[in-house]
């Protein structure tokens, strides 16, 4: 099955392409690997997940903030690649949490995206992954991700 009709398919929505400010680039494509820049949780330009995991975002909003993060990276790499069917395998996926000190479940947080990458692209979306606690993120912004592909040709 075509990931690019995947996605409809689910009923979900790819909310970007939002691609970073100059001098960085949305996507860099290099020796068959594709990695995005960070995405933040946007839907239609406005960030919807603001604030700390443990202080004013629930896990559930964060998880779902999530989710939205790693649509957002498949828009750009879709912008940058002309298919979501040139991704042969999902790498890895970084995730950021900006949550207070004591918060440990930023794991359960980076749920959602590779949730999401693996209802799209099934065993081929199985990763490696990094679910990082930072004290704050661009924007103010609750999640943050970045998505690493194998490319065909």
């Amino acid at each position: 099955m075509s990931f690019d009709a995947r996605v409809p398919e689910l009923g979900l929505t790819l909310y970007g392409p939002h691609p970073p400010h100059d001098p960085l680039d949305a996507v860099v494509v290099h020796n068959g690997v594709a990695r995005t820049s960070w995405q933040l949780p946007r839907i239609d330009g406005v960030l919807t997940c603001l604030g700390l995991l443990g202080d004013d975002v629930t896990v559930e909003e964060g998880a779902e903030a999530a989710r939205v993060c790693a649509l957002n990276a498949l828009s750009v790499l879709r912008a940058a690649l002309g298919s979501l069917d040139r991704i042969e395998r999902v790498l890895t996926v970084t995730g950021f949490v900006a949550c207070v000190p004591s918060f440990s479940a930023q794991p359960a947080v980076i749920d959602g995206a590779s949730q999401v990458l693996h209802e799209i692209f099934g065993e081929a979306g199985r990763h490696t992954r990094s679910a990082i606690g930072v004290a704050a993120l661009p924007r103010g912004g609750a999640v943050e991700i970045e998505v690493t592909v194998a490319v065909r040709p």
